[in-house]
């Protein structure tokens, strides 16, 4: 005789039940303060050595500095960060299964004991448990004990290469914008094209995240704004000032 497969609760209609919806939100989150950061920080670059001069090769060469230190930064910041959240959770792992292999017992009722602190009776923890513990018994004790499951080990690899992607992908806006063949209106064209750019980020991060989006977008259209007008300022006083 054949077991039949349990079904899935199905939810409400509007529920979303896919088990990897969580690790993709975060990704597509982390692309967006990659691409956010991306435009601000060349944005503010490009803007400020244009204060200080016209010469489009001075500027060409500082937004193409930033752009691929800035890329390379976030890319080995994410590396270094990842790696140790990656090798922390790895550890976490290889000790609970080694755990149930030398006391499986004792993690019996380990996850038991889990079971009835939330307010389910001794006999029925101890059913759950043990219908768990056949099942899947690290997947059950990952979840309850440490609240993670082995997929939630991400690559740094794969963390590296988003965030410098994302980056490159927002720096390439201001440095396009103000290398473009419009004069004077360089600056005024890079300024619009970049706090349109924020706007749309602000609300994208805004609503993955399920937060106020006119919020989002007051925040950092703001920031965004005045980080160019005062890079734009210091570029234009040291101009200005004959420093540089």
């Amino acid at each position: 005789m054949t077991q039949e497969k349990s079904a899935a609760p199905a939810g409400h209609p509007n529920e979303l039940n896919d088990a990897n919806l969580a690790d993709r939100l975060n990704w597509l989150r982390a692309a967006v303060l990659g691409a956010n950061d991306g435009i601000v920080s060349v944005a503010a670059v490009v803007v400020g050595v244009a204060g200080a001069t016209s010469s489009v090769p001075a500027i060409a060469t500082a937004g193409i500095a930033a752009l691929v230190g800035g890329a390379i930064s976030m890319a080995l910041g994410e590396y270094v960060s990842v790696s140790s959240q990656s090798d922390s959770q790895r550890a976490l792992i290889a000790k609970e299964r080694q755990e149930l292999i030398d006391y499986p017992e004792e993690e019996l009722e380990e996850l038991a004991g889990m079971f009835r602190a939330k307010g389910i009776s001794a006999e029925t923890a101890h059913i759950v448990a043990v219908e768990l513990t056949e099942k899947d018994a690290l997947r059950a004790h990952l979840s309850e004990e440490l609240h993670i499951t082995e997929d939630d080990v991400v690559s740094a690899w794969h963390a590296a290469w988003v965030s410098a992607v994302a980056f490159t992908t927002g720096a390439a806006l201001p440095l396009i914008a103000m290398l473009s063949p419009l004069g004077d209106a360089r600056v005024p064209v890079t300024f619009a094209a970049v706090l349109v750019a924020l706007a749309l980020t602000g609300a994208f991060g805004a609503r993955l995240g399920g937060a106020s989006v006119t919020r989002s977008i007051v925040r950092v259209v703001v920031g965004g704004a005045a980080a160019l007008a005062f890079t734009f300022l210091i570029g234009s006083l040291l101009g200005s000032s004959g420093l540089v």
